[in-house]
């Protein structure tokens, strides 16, 4: 999308010109938005370089809007804010923002930021775990609520293990990459930047990888606000697709912004944007409606919702294939 039309969106809703309503029947809000609020995250470039320029906050400056950000450590942490109301949009793991939609988070997502391939299974550089078989017993650090966490308990499951074959420390990615180095657990199930710092800095190996077990970046929205604030979210879509177009035309120049905010090395940052990043599919389709459809039954299996729970229905009504397109195709 060329900038030129990027800002023909953004500024219609600001200028108060007529955009078109991709949901029919939304309401539309009645007096200008005092202030968005959103969280960034490190999981997430496109937010760091749209926090970065000021974008955002140049497009709602005409309509007297402040812009607030949030930082999201984790998907748990991004959902908890939802739930909340602190913030109005927040970006998380697919499979996890599935989970906390079926446990009543009202949120939908009109918006794929990345398919990352963020998340893996790691042991330090001398341990003797060499498979996902040796994990039995053994001590195992992930944060509860997000992809690593889900991660972790589907590739158990392809060697026959339960959650309750392991021990889970339950700790933050972070506080799970200095456990592993410390040697206070066995193994843990990482998050990027984390994982690509403590390979390269520290030498630790990925025991399972699976690319189809990252569940993809959602970009969710409260529903409230989507009914509420259609014009204002499709505002923020414009300002992430602009950031996302940038990266791809700027790989570099983005890595250097997720090192400062991380405070990682550039050789770490480029590992996550370049080798396990794809910004290439930002509009939500069916392959992400299928993608959670044959994730969800490890939610079922592992109690982490109510018995009967229709999950089906909660991807429904979760991933928005509409909101987004006329913005996205145009």
């Amino acid at each position: 999308m060329k900038r030129r039309q990027l800002l023909q969106w953004t500024g219609a809703g600001a200028a108060g010109l007529a955009v078109p309503t991709l949901l029919p029947g939304l309401a539309r809000a009645a007096e200008p938005l005092k202030e968005l609020r959103l969280d960034y995250a490190y999981y997430s470039p496109s937010s760091l370089v749209l926090r970065r320029f000021g974008w955002l906050e140049e497009d709602f400056k005409r309509d007297g809007t402040g812009v607030k950000w949030v930082l999201s450590a984790g998907s748990n942490r991004a959902l908890e804010y939802l739930n909340g109301n602190s913030i109005d949009i927040g970006s998380s793991a697919g499979l996890a923002a599935l989970l906390a939609k079926a446990n009543g988070n009202p949120i939908t997502a009109p918006y794929i930021y990345s398919r990352p391939e963020w998340t893996a299974l790691v042991v330090s550089k001398d341990s003797p775990i060499k498979s996902l078989a040796d994990l039995k017993g053994k001590k195992i650090a992930a944060t509860k609520g997000t992809d690593p966490y889900l991660f972790l308990l589907r590739a158990l499951q392809t060697v026959k293990l339960k959650r309750s074959d392991i021990e889970h420390v339950a700790l933050q990615h972070a506080d799970g990459r200095a456990a592993l180095e410390q040697g206070r657990v066995d193994a843990w199930a990482g998050l990027d930047p984390h994982i690509a710092a403590s390979e390269l800095d520290s030498g630790t190996r990925l025991i399972y990888r699976n690319i189809a077990f990252n569940t993809y970046g959602f970009l969710n929205v409260r529903e409230d606000f989507l009914a509420q604030r259609p014009s204002e979210v499709r505002r923020v879509i414009a300002g992430y697709e602009r950031a996302r177009q940038w990266i791809l035309a700027n790989t570099t120049e983005a890595a250097k912004i997720l090192s400062e905010e991380a405070k990682v090395s550039l050789q770490v940052a480029l590992l996550q944007i370049k080798l396990r990043t794809d910004l290439s599919h930002p509009l939500p389709t069916a392959e992400h409606v299928k993608a959670l459809q044959a994730a969800a039954p490890i939610l079922l299996e592992e109690q982490l919702v109510k018995p009967g729970t229709d999950l089906n229905k909660a991807i429904a009504s979760l991933v928005d294939t509409r909101f987004a397109q006329g913005l996205l195709r145009a």
